[in-house]
């Protein structure tokens, strides 16, 4: 049994979204330290300015990668926007779309087929461009576990809190967002996707305190990484999802302590006073194959 460190795990701690027709954000995007940045062609940009926004929009990516982030495109749900984004946003060094209001499997595989042919015609190879999925609406949420095994571009999953909230006529807040969020979490991870999130809304930004008291209330329920809407942000995100140092000295121990066991035969083995079984192992390995993750993406020219 062992989990070994692979140079595709994928690391998205912090994912910044910036409107893709915002000059001046796009311009410092790469500074601001996030694992991706999402290129928004959806709620932050005016429909008049989202053909502008297209035109520049390959330029744009290579402003926000200086920095080694990943670039991702929000792109609409309508189907006549859908088509333009998609023909703007499907080029080599977009690593992913980030496609919003997800109600069922069959939008999610028929949006895959326009891509794929994009992708041909470019000289790019199919499945290149992935998915990060938005489920924001009670029926979405229902389908969460078809949409996410829906098709193999999927990477990642999202329950946008806002969004739902409308569709549910709730008060977007940690409280009522908390079991929505954690249901998105369950379809993610019984697809073998990673969970995207905090538990509360997005827009609640300002008191840093308190978001990162949330975010890692967040990461202790599973969550891997969060999209966010102000630079502030990152940095705790990038925190709170990276494994401490004493998290880390804790799984190495637990590591050890399992192989000795292993080697004299011992079927018993208790580490800092608790027991140490399979599962227990298990997540120390995984924690410490994403910290080096972490530590190579870290280390890489342009990071």
């Amino acid at each position: 049994m062992s989990i070994r460190p692979s140079e595709q795990m994928l690391i998205w701690r912090s994912l910044l979204f910036v409107p893709a027709n915002n000059g001046r954000f796009i311009d410092k995007a790469h500074t601001r330290g996030a694992d991706a940045i999402i290129l928004d062609l959806e709620d932050s940009v005016p429909a008049h300015e989202r053909p502008d926004a297209r035109r520049t929009l390959m330029d744009s990516a290579g402003l926000v990668a200086r920095g080694g982030a990943h670039v991702l495109v929000r792109i609409n749900a309508e189907p006549e926007e859908s088509a333009a984004d998609l023909d703007a946003a499907v080029h080599a060094g977009v690593h992913a779309l980030l496609v919003p209001k997800v109600e069922d499997p069959e939008t999610l595989r028929a949006l895959s087929v326009d891509v794929s042919r994009l992708e041909a015609e470019r000289g790019m190879a199919v499945g290149s461009v992935r998915f990060v999925v938005l489920v924001e609406s009670a029926a979405g949420l229902l389908h969460a576990e078809a949409i996410a095994c829906a098709d193999v571009r999927n990477v990642a999953l999202e329950l946008g809190g806002e969004d739902f909230a409308l569709s549910t006529g709730m008060v977007p807040d940690a409280e009522t967002l908390a079991l929505p969020k954690q249901m998105a979490l369950y379809a993610a991870r019984a697809a073998g996707l990673m969970p995207l999130g905090i538990l509360g809304s997005i827009a609640e930004y300002a008191d840093l305190d308190a978001y990162r008291a949330t975010a890692e209330r967040s990461r202790r329920f599973g969550f891997e990484g969060a999209a966010c809407i102000h630079p502030s942000n990152v940095s705790i995100l990038n925190d709170v999802f990276t494994p401490s140092p004493a998290q880390a000295a804790r799984a190495r121990r637990i590591v050890d302590a399992y192989a000795d066991a292993q080697r004299t035969g011992s079927g018993a083995v208790s580490v800092d006073g608790r027991m140490v079984d399979v599962p227990v192992v298990e997540r120390a390995q995984k924690l410490l194959a994403r910290l080096e993750a972490i530590r190579a993406r870290e280390a890489a020219p342009g990071s």
